[in-house]
């Protein structure tokens, strides 16, 4: 048996007001070939596939397109996340017929999704577990504790109760959406804390008896969990970097075999529709030839000369024309934490502060007296 994990697809999102629909229509067809050229009998997909509960209507049609692409060659099942809507995302789950199965209610949890070998005996179970929000789920989950830790751990008692009554030579695979704490983060995850506990102890999977465990919520590919102790365990990543904190992240989907006595892992990278550079260094760093290579990526721009100019975003632009993110840092300040400001600090002081920070210098008397002129101008108007 062969499936492809894959997860935390956010159809729907951008990337600071760039839109990705056709990175993620690239990253469609990318799933489509890789299906075909490896012949897998499933994709298993752990959760957040829209980024947003409403998602737009493009993301909608190209879900529903790869959707049916996908299941013309080979069996899916998707699981929901804490981004997506459960109700939305399993609309018609009930309808869908043998090749596509949507779970996203807690009360399926335990109830596996079998796939069959070339045989059409038990190849694999599979058991998915959707986002489980413990003010949400808990309750029907048998009144445990109000933390990650215990909704999941009901479910995957669930998961081994279920699992006791089958034939313990097929293997078995849960599908889950959660922040295992082992896991490293990125920026561009939602934080699912609730009552300061957000994590999930990767001990806790092992009372399914499960051989891998496929996961979703972390965008950087990457094993979690005791090696020694738990089963296997993987985020399969974001297929698309999502904030800068992934630029050089190498994006992929994971394909594992269940043949022998233990499954066996490989990743395969997703395109890269644009890649991503983090930019720091003078303007005249920026234009030299150093960063030649970086011209057409998305661009965080970090400019460090002492004094801010008026065209200093204009000329970083030039340099990078997909900037994406800019700002002026001077390279010999050293960076401060906010100011108070308080109804008893002068606002004139405040002002001044300002324009010796973008500036790199004290304000002058003629600014001061401009500063000074405004601010009286902007009060009167105010009490009037």
């Amino acid at each position: 048996m062969r499936i492809l994990h894959t997860a935390d697809w956010h159809l729907g999102r951008t990337l600071h007001g760039e839109s990705l629909q056709t990175a993620h229509e690239t990253f469609a067809d990318h799933l489509v070939e890789v299906v075909e050229a490896e012949r897998i009998d499933a994709v298993l997909v752990a959760g957040d596939v829209y980024d947003r509960a409403i998602p737009p209507v493009e993301s909608v049609a190209l879900l529903g397109e790869t959707l049916g692409r996908l299941t013309a060659r080979t069996r899916v099942v998707i699981t929901s996340g804490n981004h997506d809507s459960a109700v939305r995302l399993g609309f018609g789950a009930g309808m869908f017929r043998d090749r596509l199965s949507v779970r996203t209610r807690v009360a399926e949890v335990g109830r596996p999704v079998v796939v069959p070998d070339v045989e059409g005996n038990d190849g694999l179970v599979v058991y998915p577990v959707p986002y489980l929000d413990p003010d949400g789920t808990r309750q029907e989950l048998g009144g445990v504790e109000r933390t990650h830790a215990a909704v999941v751990g009901a479910a995957m008692e669930r998961i081994a109760e279920d699992r006791a009554r089958r034939d313990p030579a097929v293997p078995v695979t849960v599908l889950a959406h959660e922040f295992v704490g082992t896991g490293e983060t990125s920026d561009s995850e939602r934080d699912i804390r609730v009552g300061g506990i957000g994590s999930v102890p990767s001990a806790v999977f092992r009372a399914a008896g499960a051989s891998y465990v496929a996961l979703g919520h972390l965008h950087r590919a990457q094993r979690t969990g005791d090696p020694e102790r738990d089963p296997l365990m993987r985020y399969a990543g974001s297929p698309l970097a999502f904030s800068f904190s992934e630029a050089g992240q190498v994006k992929s989907s994971v394909i594992v075999d269940f043949d022998g006595p233990a499954p066996v892992v490989r990743t395969v990278p997703t395109p890269v529709p644009r890649r991503l550079v983090r930019v720091r260094g003078t303007l005249a760093e920026l234009e030299s030839s150093a960063w030649d290579a970086d011209r057409d990526a998305w661009a965080e721009v970090i400019v460090t000369d002492p004094i801010r100019t008026a065209d200093m975003m204009a000329r970083a632009r030039a340099c990078f024309p997909h900037l994406l993110t800019f700002a002026h840092q001077p390279a010999d300040r050293v960076a401060e934490g906010p100011s108070r400001i308080t109804a008893a600090v002068d606002p004139l002081e405040v002002l001044t502060d300002f324009v010796a920070d973008a500036g790199g210098r004290a304000a002058t008397a003629d600014e001061e007296l401009v500063l000074r002129e405004a601010y009286e101008a902007v009060r009167t108007l105010a009490v009037a």
